[in-house]
């Protein structure tokens, strides 16, 4: 046993649910895209081949237990019921053959349905706002059946729509579901089932919630009848499949919710207006007392959803005090989730404190990630950087339902850094049919990402920096505190970049690309910051300088910008001990398409709460030596005294050169973008070369 695996040996110790061994204790969590019966198609519910390769893959590289993302017991186009398929029970079969060969065990999530929680779109909210087109489109997507609450009640995501009440028939179907695709599972091979959920405020989490659940029938009102329909869920499986089949439950132990859409952030004192402490515990022990054979936990609900899908402004391990707790008042293995780290993760195991350690995302970026842990080459494993961008960025702002485009919305589970997560068809890695002399002008993720994938299929490459060092805008991205995992992807990459056959010029700045030898030429210079036609602009501070600390500032500071990037700022300037006031044209904070709503509800919930000064549909007119003088949306100009005044008003592309035959632009240097247009952009100009 080498070093690492003995400091992490508790990872590797069986267990059981119920009378099902599990290898190790490193327990793959569900994730929405991931399901085996596939995820938002127009098709309907079939065996999805690529969720099945990328789970066969994982198996393949030591992950103890699998629990794929959730499947819909009903279909959401065409409302079919998943057990009216047996074809695709016939293919699970199959594949849980190959998954047992692995030595891997794998649970199917099953859930009940969203609720209020329905991520519905900005093209469908219209759609069913009008009782004609609603019915209209009803045979192919049902979206009363999709957004039945237990009481009506605002949509988390479209606060004009209100949730009808589900009805006690529509309650017993889906019991009656659970039942008997759970005996399909069985039948297929399947080693258990996870129930979905009294957790993140999805709809059986809704029934138990009495914020959420206003009923006055068997299923609201006292503490058993909220709970009473995630109860008889379990007891209709057990009654199907047998007593001794595992039944996980998908478990909030805390909601941490202030009121509708308002969360509570670490450590903050607050009123728990949804499940708290007091109750999760009695909650715990009357759910496995019904006969759910495990909780899979954390917290959160889609009012507080940075905590069940923690972003990089959250904590490592931000769940597991609380999980651990409960893992006291229940006699059945408790898993903890939530930017779990192994070190933490490992002691917690070897101390009793959970039984299993939950990772999702991690496995989206590094599926080699377990492998490389037990070999000893934590530095091979490329980081997670909880951005969201690729696996989950459903997006929201002022006024709007979810704005991610439908392709994304369809397209769950992906990864910003990893393109070849649940595309394979679309991204595959290939020798080229030539070798060729490749240039590469700019050495950011881009740069890097396209001299790495040249390289690997046997291209000659040389990358060219003008700095004097790897890493371009984003060195000044990963600045901030919070920001360590995209400091060790930074790391990560200049490691890649070193061990294959690539000629790096550092200090070395390309003026003219007629002076390059080379059969191919990408441009990866990426952008420059806009500048603004404002009276004092040329006093203020650039983002980049700011962050990269070439430029001091006083206490009290404007940020000119209420973007990510605006507000991340003015987050880091919270957080070391400055005083910062956002300035923002727009209606709310970071409305920009495929920041998913976890992230910016963070820092939204995060300047509330810490009464930081935000001036929205507010625009600049002068920075003077004083601070800055604005324009709110009637027209009224105002003062706010500042230090200093920070501009963070976004990007230009900066090419070289313009594109032709042989010379490529990629990443900001094309287009403005994020981590994830960058990086797939690399691959889709390399993979043609």
């Amino acid at each position: 046993m080498n070093k690492t695996e003995e400091k992490y040996s508790a990872l590797f110790t069986p267990w059981k649910i119920r009378d099902v061994e599990i290898k190790n204790r490193i327990v793959m969590c569900p994730m929405g895209g991931t399901s085996l019966f596939g995820w938002f198609e127009l098709t309907g519910c079939h065996f999805d081949k690529e969720a099945a390769k990328l789970f066969l893959e994982r198996a393949q590289n030591n992950v103890g237990l699998i629990i794929p993302g959730i499947a819909p017991l009903r279909d959401t186009f065409w409302g079919k019921w998943l057990y009216e398929n047996p074809k695709m029970f016939k293919e699970l079969k199959e594949f849980m053959d190959e998954i047992h060969k692995t030595g891997a065990k794998l649970f199917i999530q099953l859930t009940a349905g969203m609720g209020r929680s329905w991520a519905i779109t900005e093209l469908v909210a219209p759609l069913h706002k009008n009782k004609f087109t609603r019915a209209l489109l009803k045979p192919i997507l049902d979206t009363s059946h999709e957004l039945a609450s237990p009481s009506p009640q605002k949509s988390r995501w479209a606060h004009d729509i209100e949730c009808p009440e589900m009805t006690k028939e529509q309650i017993h179907e889906i019991i009656e579901a659970f039942a008997k695709t759970a005996k399909l599972c069985k039948e297929a091979g399947v080693d258990g089932v996870e129930v979905h959920a009294v957790h993140e405020g999805y709809l059986l989490d809704q029934f138990a919630i009495e914020f959420f659940n206003k009923r006055t029938d068997e299923y609201g009102g006292s503490f058993e009848n909220r709970y009473r329909f995630a109860a008889e869920v379990v007891k209709a499986i057990k009654e199907a499949c047998g007593e001794e089949y595992p039944v996980s439950l998908r478990y909030s132990v805390e909601s941490k919710m202030k009121g509708f859409c308002e969360g509570a952030m670490p450590g903050e004192n607050y009123t728990e207006v949804g499940r708290n402490m007091e109750e999760s515990e009695k909650a715990a022990k009357y759910l496995e007392d019904a006969g759910y054979d495990m909780l899979n936990a954390d917290n959160g609900t889609y009012d507080s959803w940075y905590w069940a899908h923690p972003p990089m402004y959250m904590p490592e391990n931000c769940n597991l005090e609380d999980v651990a707790h409960i893992k006291k008042i229940v006699n059945i293995p408790v898993v903890c989730a939530g930017r779990m780290d192994i070190e933490t993760g490992a002691k917690a195991v070897a101390e009793g404190r959970i039984d299993g350690v939950g990772v999702a995302r991690q496995f989206l970026t590094d599926g080699e990630w377990v492998t490389k842990v037990i070999e000893d080459r934590l530095e091979d494993i490329k980081p997670c950087i909880c951005c969201h961008s690729g696996c989950f960025n459903f997006s929201s702002s002022k006024g709007h339902a979810n704005t991610q485009d439908l392709t994304d919305t369809m397209g769950l589970a992906r990864c910003a850094l990893n393109p070849l997560t649940m595309q394979s068809k679309k991204y595959h890695l290939e020798p080229a049919k030539k070798a060729k002399k490749i240039a590469i002008i700019g050495g950011g993720i881009g740069g890097m990402e396209a001299a790495i994938l040249c390289a690997k299929r046997g291209h000659s490459v040389t990358l060219y920096e003008k700095s004097g060092e790897l890493g371009g805008v984003f060195i000044a991205a990963a600045a901030p505190s919070f920001k360590e995992k995209d400091r060790d992807l930074i790391k990560w990459y200049i490691r890649e970049v070193a061990k294959l056959p690539i000629e790096v010029k550092i200090n070395t700045e390309i003026k003219d690309i007629k002076e390059l030898d080379a059969d191919e030429i990408i441009i990866a210079t990426g952008a420059v910051a806009k500048k603004i036609p404002v009276k004092g602009a040329e006093t203020a501070i650039e983002a980049v300088d700011y962050l990269l600390k070439n430029k001091e500032v006083g206490e009290n500071v404007v940020v000119i910008g209420g973007g990510l990037t605006g507000c991340e700022i003015a987050y880091d300037l919270y957080l070391n001990g400055k005083k910062p006031t956002i300035v923002e044209m727009q209606d709310d904070l970071i409305t920009t398409k495929g920041v998913c709503l976890a992230n910016t509800s963070y820092l939204r919930d995060f300047f509330k709460t810490n009464k930081v000064p935000v001036y929205l549909e507010t625009a600049l007119s002068e920075i003077t030596d004083d601070g800055v003088i604005l324009k709110d949306k009637e027209g009224k100009t105002f003062e706010v005294k500042a230090d200093s005044v920070i501009l963070s008003v976004g990007y230009n592309s900066a090419p070289l050169t313009k594109k032709s035959k042989h010379v490529h632009i990629i990443g900001d240097a094309k287009s403005v973008g994020n981590l994830r247009t960058v990086i797939w952009g690399a691959w889709d100009t390399c993979m043609k070369l």
